[in-house]
């Protein structure tokens, strides 16, 4: 594996291993939550992608190198085919996965995936400049105002695992240069899944991540090989309803 890529195990040793790629500004522990008390018998393998948590921040940041640095993991971790499920822009990096790999990817969760996001939406979300708080507290008010569905005791593992104090100050524990390239990656056209990959797809419907055009291109191309499924959600899905995605999930990866 290149030594650059950070990756987290959740979930029983011996358990079916799932890789998990997080979101943009996300890290791989976010997975934790739903693999130790929702997804039990599963092993997520949780990487940070390059540019977030404890992965390297030197570029390139571009989809083709975070698919990969995923399939440097698959390669540390000696699997041959396993499930793979993506939140966000990590969906997107799934999707180039598969597509560079297929014959190493058994099936495809996509969570509110980001890809083929019009430029100017993309651009009104984006952070127009770095997060720096003077405390941690202000980083807190901030991440909840950001995240408001997802529970305190989240919010709390989030700034105790994805912020760090540089020089008195507070900042969340990404490149700001690798996530805005992320943004602009989800504006490039849509990769699809390749057509003979089973493929679930979950919009969150308080999202909008979710472009109509992927949806429709999905069906036509893929046909009985995709699922659509949405939940009544913001785009934090796996914190937001941990019960109701950890089974889409586990019964999706079960098949």
């Amino acid at each position: 594996m290149t030594p650059a890529v950070h990756v987290r195990a959740f979930g029983p040793g011996d358990g079916r291993p799932v890789l998990a790629v997080h979101g943009v500004g996300g890290h791989g522990g976010r997975w934790k939550r739903l693999a130790e008390e929702f997804l039990l018998g599963l092993k997520l393998v949780a990487p940070d992608l390059r540019g977030h948590g404890e992965s390297t921040n030197l570029p390139p940041w571009t989809l083709e190198q975070h698919a990969a640095d995923l399939l440097s993991v698959l390669d540390s971790q000696k699997v041959s085919g396993l499930a793979v499920v993506g939140h966000g822009f990590g969906a997107a990096a799934a999707i180039h996965l598969a597509r560079l790999a297929p014959q190493r990817i058994t099936r495809l969760v996509l969570l509110d995936p980001a890809i083929g996001l019009e430029p100017q939406d993309a651009l009104n979300r984006m952070p127009p400049w770095p997060q720096v708080f003077n405390t941690i507290e202000q980083a807190g008010e901030w991440l909840r105002g950001q995240w408001p569905e997802v529970s305190l005791r989240d919010v709390a593992e989030e700034l105790e695992t994805n912020f760090y104090q540089t020089s008195g100050r507070w900042m969340p524990r990404y490149s700001y240069a690798a996530t805005t390239t992320a943004w602009s990656e989800m504006c490039r056209a849509a990769q699809l899944p390749p057509p003979d990959t089973p493929t679930l797809v979950v919009t969150a419907a308080r999202s909008g991540n979710v472009r109509t055009q992927f949806l429709q291109a999905c069906r036509v191309t893929m046909q009985k090989q995709v699922d659509i499924v949405e939940l009544d959600c913001g785009p934090m899905m796996y914190y937001e309803r941990p019960v109701e995605t950890a089974d889409l999930i586990a019964d999706f990866v079960g098949r």
